[in-house]
């Protein structure tokens, strides 16, 4: 369903979901299950509720938990309300949550009740309420107001980007920028059919890019608070779940279950991946063990350009994250802002009508987001160094603060890495750069591989390895330390790292 303005609305998709297939599941935790109608009723009554409180267009509302029937609910009664909602990671400090909490404004925060215990004190002065015993909150009398007018610029929701100090920056998308992703995902088999298995946190804009388009188009959404191998291979099977996004490690720790072959997957229809490197070997292994196709995408949650890679289409390509989507523009540029030709690695930058409205709040972080071209368009940086091929495809090589600049030599950390990564007995890798007086920085491993031996690793590594890009030193590890999503906190393996270089 749409505006006028072709903007989809979402609060009044799901009112005609509910209407038009009430019996069918909407969300399902466990032993927890809303159908259409039941969900969309509990929404309507949690949204009256809210109003009573003073929730309005434009206001904010956050949340603090984990992934439940509940917190599903409270989406669609923010947003029904054209209010904002604010996901907050449970995983940060006590002092981020309340700073953040204070960026967006939110009176109302929803939590459950490790969280609540967890956080309460840092929130005095705002009403908390607990998502665990949500029916002792509602108010019956309370009415609900007629539906607003959508505006497209308003914000739809807030994520605060995750940040090993400091804190996280408040990425206000907007109702256009969530309608394009809706929209968009219609092209990938997203229907009221669609059964999609959630198993990364309702916080996490990973999540979110699979959960809001099952729900505006009247499928199915299938939560799980904690991800486990076993339990997910159960609910796909049982469920019969036709989408489902996993991050790399997720897809590496299902392919390694020792029930995985014995599950019957065979409802899959499509698979997604997002927000950490995604091996090519690890896309082949899951292109053959995994039914259905396979589509990677890489970009910012912030927006600007983002990349689409129909793994099961273009085979030959899985060393890159495919294409710049439809209406999406990019460029590659050096340090001085002028584009590099085709095979040379630059910053990525783009455009696309798939963008934040801003930092909330920080309008200086805001310009600094973006580089201005010569004819005055604004360009959202990435900070990641990547290159373009032939075709257009784009490798992504690295973060530009990843980068390890030795000796006044460039090293992408990614190309180390595949070497390491092609040795026998190796997992995992990961390459930072470390202080060294000789050479400025100098590249260190931190490597996964139970039965490996160091020193062994480091020669054989280096033997494959130009001059320039040779390991200082080889740290064996149990496990890389990963975020919610996957991504490997290279910050975490530079600050523990205790050994010395040359």
């Amino acid at each position: 369903m749409t505006s006028p303005d072709s903007i989809f609305d979402f609060p009044a998709a799901l009112a005609a979901n509910a209407a038009s297939a009430p019996d069918h599941p909407a969300v399902i935790c466990g032993a927890s299950r809303l159908n259409w109608a039941a969900y969309w009723q509990r929404a309507q009554r949690l949204a009256a509720t809210l109003a009573a409180h003073g929730v309005g267009p434009g206001d904010s509302v956050a949340s603090i938990a984990a992934s439940c029937v509940d917190y599903a609910v409270l989406w669609a009664a923010v947003l029904r309300l054209r209010a904002t909602i604010a996901p907050l990671a449970p995983s940060s400090t006590p002092d981020q949550i309340a700073a953040m909490v204070a960026d967006s404004g939110a009176q109302l925060v929803f939590v459950d009740a490790a969280n609540g215990a967890e956080f309460g004190a840092v929130l005095a002065g705002r009403t908390l309420v607990d998502l665990d015993a949500l029916d002792a909150w509602l108010d019956a009398d309370a009415v609900l107001p007629p539906l607003a007018p959508l505006d497209p610029a308003a914000g739809f929701n807030i994520i605060y980007s995750s940040g090993t100090t400091g804190t996280p920056k408040g990425i206000v998308q907007s109702c256009t920028m969530r309608s394009l992703h809706i929209t968009g995902a219609r092209r990938l088999g997203y229907s009221a059919s669609s059964v999609t298995l959630c198993s990364t946190p309702l916080y996490s804009n990973t999540t979110l890019v699979s959960f809001i388009p099952t729900l505006a188009w009247g499928g199915t959404v299938v939560l799980m608070p904690k991800f486990d191998t076993a339990k997910w291979l159960q609910h796909a099977e049982m469920t019969q779940t036709t989408h489902a996004m996993l991050v790399p490690v997720q897809y590496r720790r299902l392919l390694a279950d020792p029930g995985f072959d014995a599950t019957n997957l065979s409802s899959l229809q499509m698979k997604f991946c997002t927000s950490a490197p995604f091996a090519a070997d690890l896309k082949a292994d899951v292109l053959r063990r995994m039914p259905g196709g396979l589509v990677e995408f890489f970009g910012m949650t912030e927006g600007g350009v983002g990349f689409m890679l129909v793994a099961h289409e273009h085979p030959d390509k899985l060393h890159t994250v495919g294409l710049p989507q439809p209406g999406h523009e990019v460029r590659i540029i050096d340090e001085d802002g002028h584009d590099v030709p085709p095979g040379t690695p630059g910053e990525i930058v783009g455009r696309s009508p798939a963008t934040m409205n801003g930092y909330r709040n920080r309008p200086d972080l805001t310009a600094k987001a973006y580089w201005i071209d010569s004819d005055g368009k604004e360009w959202l940086r990435t900070g990641d160094i990547g290159r373009l091929d032939e075709d257009g495809f784009l490798t992504l090589m690295d973060r530009a603060k990843d980068m390890i600049i030795s000796g006044g030599f460039n090293i992408y950390p990614s190309d180390l890495e595949a070497v390491l990564l092609a040795l026998p007995g190796v997992v995992e890798a990961a390459v930072v750069g470390i202080a060294s007086d000789a050479w400025g920085e100098t590249p260190v491993a931190f490597v996964v591989a139970p039965d490996g031996d160091a020193d062994a690793l480091r020669t054989a590594a280096n033997a494959k390895l130009g001059k320039t890009q040779r390991l200082a030193a080889v740290v064996l590890t149990d496990e890389l330390p990963r975020s919610h999503i996957g991504k490997v906190l290279k910050r975490e393996l530079r600050d523990g790292y205790t050994g010395k270089v040359a």
